[in-house]
């Protein structure tokens, strides 16, 4: 038995996106790997209730970070994620701070 996958993982709050918010009329979201436009399209629409014109995605792949701390060198590595770009119809909007 398939389970459904959750594509919509959060809205990503950045300074970069809140000027593409502000100056083109999308939304950034952190969206599942193996989601497709399609799926990241009808997952806003309903979920918001809004018109989506477009879908663009790009996936940021993982990095190598490390830090120094009193035990000594941590080293980690970040997480790749896959982020949808969402422009919806003029004069809609999407509330993502409730």
């Amino acid at each position: 038995m398939q389970g459904t996958k959750r594509v919509l993982i959060r809205p990503l709050v950045t300074e970069k996106s809140n000027m593409v918010t502000e100056k083109q009329n999308k939304y950034v979201f952190i969206v599942d790997r193996t989601s497709t436009k399609a799926e990241i399209k009808s997952a806003v629409e309903t979920y918001f209730n809004v018109d989506v014109i477009a879908v663009n995605t790009s996936i940021t792949p993982g990095k190598l970070k490390s830090k120094m701390t009193k035990k000594g060198m941590v080293e980690g590595r970040k997480s790749a994620a896959k982020k949808a770009y969402i422009t919806i119809k003029e004069g809609s909007t999407i509330d993502i701070y409730s």
